[in-house]
């Protein structure tokens, strides 16, 4: 499938690596057995590589069934999307639904709707676990791409989907498989907390991500990792390869907050 055809990720995520993976290209591993992504969100290096044997989990559920879905079921996933109204009583009505109401398959329906159509493609949920992001009010959104879902669900039949903590990559992980991370990043400072759209992820987790990327190394993983360029991050992989990428944030709900910004990739390979 890889040099055939582009898959695009199927969904906007905060952080979300497709703008980077130029830069990535070059930092790749040349060879690996098997590849693993424990934050795997929008996927756009797993969608970039196209890996022939893949480990894909998240903590979030909704994306974890999407992507379940999507390999398993995808023509009645495409049928349930044909329903969906970008109309803002319909969207907060969609919003506001039961989830204990839906099968699988319309919840990931309503997870894909609501990310076409919310406001800047945010998935935020409050304290109570509720999606809370406003209506965009966008005149006419790309709910549904067949084409590209089709080829979602091709590139998703050889990875198993894992619903839970990245630390399910030690359960897996061998010599010689490639496992990138892509955490909740570190902030830049106490006024820029990003983590606030992937869920509670603080200083004590970038610590055990650090003691997990370390045991991986051991075991003679492929390891890479990007987080922010803060000095927390830098001083927990000191003894790594930390490369500097220029990425452009585009979630930002004032227009002043997005822009170029420097992030770090770590590597235990050269």
């Amino acid at each position: 499938m890889k040099n055939k055809i582009k898959i695009k990720p199927p969904f906007k995520w905060a952080g979300g690596k497709g703008q980077l993976i130029e830069q990535f290209e070059l930092l790749l591993p040349k060879k690996f057995d098997l590849y693993i992504e424990p934050f795997v969100g929008g996927g756009a290096l797993f969608f970039n590589i196209l890996p022939s044997d893949a480990i894909l989990i998240d903590l979030n559920f909704d994306v974890v069934n999407f992507y379940t879905v999507v390999k398993n079921d995808v023509e009645k996933l495409i049928d349930d999307l044909k329903n969906h109204k970008n109309e803002s009583e319909y969207y907060y009505m969609m919003r506001s639904v039961n989830l204990d109401s839906l099968n699988s398959i319309q919840r990931a329906s309503r997870f894909l709707y609501l990310n076409k159509t919310a406001y800047n493609g945010l998935w935020r949920v409050n304290k109570k676990g509720n999606f809370n992001v406003p209506f965009g009010r966008y005149k006419n959104p790309k709910i549904l791409d067949e084409d590209n879902l089709r080829n979602v669900s091709l590139a998703l039949r050889n990875a198993s989907i894992i619903w839970g903590d990245f630390s399910i990559a030690l359960d897996y992980a061998k010599s010689n498989t490639f496992v990138y991370f892509d955490p909740p990043y570190h902030p830049l400072s106490k006024t820029s907390n990003f983590t606030n759209y992937a869920g509670t992820f603080d200083a004590k987790d970038q610590i055990r991500l650090a003691e997990c990327f370390k045991l991986l190394d051991k075991r003679g993983c492929l390891l890479m990792l990007s987080n922010s360029n803060t000095p927390l991050v830098r001083q927990l992989y000191v003894n790594y390869d930390v490369r500097i990428v220029q990425a452009r944030r585009m979630i930002n709900s004032k227009a002043e907050g997005r822009g170029e910004i420097e992030e770090v990739v770590v590597r235990n390979f050269y």
